[in-house]
């Protein structure tokens, strides 16, 4: 599941894209409005079956997304839920929470 799965492209016709479509032979881009996740609240957290893992050297948000949902893709959950924008943000020893019902995480994180 990508988080642009119900996303419906928007045709851009801005000036500042105008060089790079006419480079191309286009009228103007198609790209996807940029998705707005949402922080869950506390309640919304206090409601979600988690795990605390401790980060360790070489760990990555692909695998730990392997592990815990079988597919690699969906790094962005544990990274977005748990406030770190990149794997270069978490230092090891830090306490993450995976969430383990992937379509309730989903619900809270607004989409």
């Amino acid at each position: 599941m990508s988080r642009y799965t119900n996303e419906i492209p928007i045709n851009n016709d801005s000036e500042f894209y105008s060089s790079l479509a006419e480079k191309r032979g286009l009228k103007s881009i198609n790209q996807i409005e940029t998705v707005v996740l949402k922080n869950p609240e506390i309640f919304e957290r206090i409601s979600l079956n988690t795990d605390t893992y401790i980060w360790k050297y070489s760990d990555r948000f692909y695998k730990l997304a392997f592990t815990y949902y079988g597919d690699p893709k969906l790094w962005w959950v544990i990274a977005w839920y748990n406030g770190y924008p990149t794997e270069a943000n978490v230092k090891i020893g830090d306490v993450l929470d995976i969430p383990l019902d992937l379509e309730e995480v989903i619900q809270a994180l607004g989409l």
